[in-house]
């Protein structure tokens, strides 16, 4: 009888070690479940992101010294939220105004202003060589160099009609243009334009055929 009693409690003991670990695993798992579950990720400011990228553009733009166009990238950037970016646009702002300070009042002849554009141009700015040819010619409207080099920058930015336009109106202002013209390698690509041969070998008794005599 003692022994069938000690065998029942052994049982006994057995099962109730078998929940406990039947149990337990599933408690981890529950709890393995909570911490896998993934939070939903804040979305980026738009305003912020556009601020980014106003000043990345700015930063480049004042690599290749187009210090207007900088200029006006970094006045987009304060529009934005952050402050720490906006401080460092207005450090840029203030490099940009001076170097577009010392641009404008650095030539002290017209010529210089030329070589500067003209140099600008072989770079490949052209946007800037068009803005200090057009600011040389306002200023200057005699200039005969100046309408060539918008001439030139015409013909090289695929602007055809402009390009006759300011021609003509550098040999007008200087006929001595039209012999530099023809030999201009630059102008090749309206080599078989008429208007451009009419231009430059216009007819004998034609108006402002001042080389007539000497061709």
């Amino acid at each position: 009888m003692k022994k069938k009693a000690t065998q029942r409690l052994k049982v006994s003991s057995a099962k109730s070690n078998n929940s406990k670990k039947i149990s337990e695993p599933k408690s981890q798992a529950s709890g393995s479940g909570a911490k896998a579950a993934p939070k939903a990720a804040a979305k980026p400011d738009p305003r912020f992101t556009q601020a980014v990228q106003n000043y990345e553009a700015a930063l480049k733009l004042m690599q290749t010294q187009k210090f207007d166009r900088a200029k006006a990238a970094l006045e987009k950037v304060l529009e934005g939220p952050s402050t720490e970016l906006a401080d460092r646009a207005r450090m840029h702002i203030r490099i940009c105004e001076q170097q577009l300070a010392k641009t404008s009042t650095s030539f002290k002849t017209p010529e210089e202003q030329y070589d500067y554009a003209i140099s600008l141009m072989n770079g490949g700015d052209y946007d800037e060589a068009r803005n200090q040819l057009g600011k040389l010619v306002k200023n200057h409207p005699k200039a005969d160099y100046g309408f060539y080099g918008l001439a030139l920058l015409d013909c090289l930015t695929g602007q055809v009609e402009d390009a006759l336009r300011n021609l003509q109106q550098s040999i007008k202002l200087n006929p001595g243009n039209r012999f530099q013209a023809r030999n201009d390698s630059d102008f090749g690509a309206m080599a078989d334009d008429p208007r451009f041969t009419e231009l430059l070998y216009p007819e004998p008794g034609s108006t402002g055929d001042s080389d007539s005599n000497s061709r």
